[in-house]
């Protein structure tokens, strides 16, 4: 499984990053402000459940998260919807085929988001983790443990980031997009503003969406962050507080050699 996830990640961010820098051209990245960024931050609920809405009725149509089971829709730290409402989700929204059944049958929580089929658009589950590298202009280093990962800036720029503007090359519409490198990408604007109608009436122009839905396509890759980012906590604190013990402790154990030495 964990040859799996890392072959889709390199298999990724190799076709995307290949095709962009074949292009020759600068992107721009936006720094955009998430929450779950920084050694202290977690993800918010309500974003990631207004991401996946965006997925569902935007980007589902193209791509797939294999690797993500439904029922980690209930999970703490993400979406954390209810189980009821995770099988309502998956049921009204896929279908899966079964072997034994040897025909299609609604999703359940206990199946994955189903995969890809189409030509040329790739799996989202781990895209924020393969497009890592991209951090506005500050790089990679002690810049991303401070100000994030990279990927969902990345992902948010390039939704946000057309012109309008397009042209055709070779049989293929090409539209001008300022965060893809080379600065025109065979990909739709697939965002419009008020596109996406949000039940608890969040701002929801193209911007917003972007974040939102990158937001999303962050925890899919990293669903554990949280957990991650606490036991890393925990492990300094503890690291500290032992320093600290043994430290004192060769004090207590080598004060009385150090004023016999001095006193002789």
């Amino acid at each position: 499984m964990f040859k799996k996830l890392t072959l889709s990640a390199l298999t990724a961010l190799t076709l995307s990053a290949g095709s962009a820098y074949a292009a020759g051209g600068e992107a721009h990245v936006e720094d955009f402000a998430f929450s779950f960024e920084g050694p202290f931050g977690t993800y918010d609920q309500f974003q990631l459940q207004r991401g996946l809405q965006v997925f569902t009725e935007v980007c589902a149509a193209c791509h797939g998260l294999k690797f993500v089971p439904l029922r980690t829709l209930a999970d703490e730290g993400g979406p954390h919807y209810s189980e009821d409402e995770v099988r309502a989700y998956a049921e009204q929204n896929f279908e899966v085929y079964d072997e034994e059944l040897e025909d299609f049958r609604p999703a359940k929580p206990s199946d994955n988001f189903p995969a890809n089929t189409g030509a040329g658009a790739p799996d989202l589950s781990l895209m924020a983790k393969a497009r890592a590298g991209f951090h506005g202009p500050y790089g990679l280093g002690i810049n991303q443990f401070v100000k994030g990962i990279g990927g969902p800036e990345y992902i948010a720029s390039l939704l946000a980031g057309y012109t309008g503007e397009e042209k055709e090359e070779a049989g293929t519409i090409l539209y001008e997009n300022h965060a893809f490198p080379g600065g025109w990408i065979s990909m739709a604007p697939p965002l419009s503003d008020g596109l996406v109608e949000y039940a608890d009436g969040h701002d929801n122009s193209v911007h917003h969406m972007a974040q939102d839905v990158s937001a999303f396509l962050m925890w899919t890759a990293e669903p554990k962050m949280m957990a991650r980012k606490q036991a890393g906590f925990t492990g300094v604190l503890f690291l500290v507080i032992l320093s600290v013990l043994l430290y004192l402790t060769n004090k207590r154990i080598w004060s009385p050699v150090k004023r016999k030495a001095k006193q002789g």
